[in-house]
């Protein structure tokens, strides 16, 4: 549900020499870390995702710069904003998911539940649809 999505807010230790901010896995976040990937040099106007994990658990964070993210539970929708390193927007599995609005310079961190599997995705609006409807009678 849409509702499962939040913010996390990470620890941020400040210094003078340069902040730190850390992330343990089923201490801060819900899950333990299996995968980490990000995005980066995506061009001004591009998207990214456009699909929706099955039972896949993941923690997106604005490492540098910043982009939106719209998540749709099939029944709403709701833009998050993210551009602060020490915030991570959880997701649980079946929402889909767009990434658009990336700044010059941009990248986006992912903290995956789970090593990659072609099987867990829903990478067609529709069908992603059809699997909500199906849960929910």
């Amino acid at each position: 549900m849409l509702s499962d999505c939040k913010i996390i807010d990470f620890s941020k230790i400040q210094d003078p020499r340069g902040n730190l901010t850390f992330i343990e896995g089923e201490r801060h976040i819900p899950f333990n870390i299996k995968r980490i990937f990000y995005l980066y040099d995506v061009p001004v106007g591009e998207s990214r995702a456009g699909h929706a994990n099955i039972k896949l658990e993941q923690i997106l964070i604005a490492i540098s710069g910043s982009f939106d993210v719209i998540l749709d539970d099939g029944y709403q929708e709701k833009t998050f904003s993210l551009g602060c390193c020490y915030k991570g927007l959880y997701i649980p599995g079946m929402i889909w998911r767009e990434l658009e609005n990336f700044s010059s310079g941009a990248v986006c961190l992912v903290l995956s539940s789970d090593y990659y599997d072609p099987e867990d995705y829903y990478r067609e609006y529709p069908q992603f649809m059809e699997s909500v409807k199906r849960e929910n009678k």
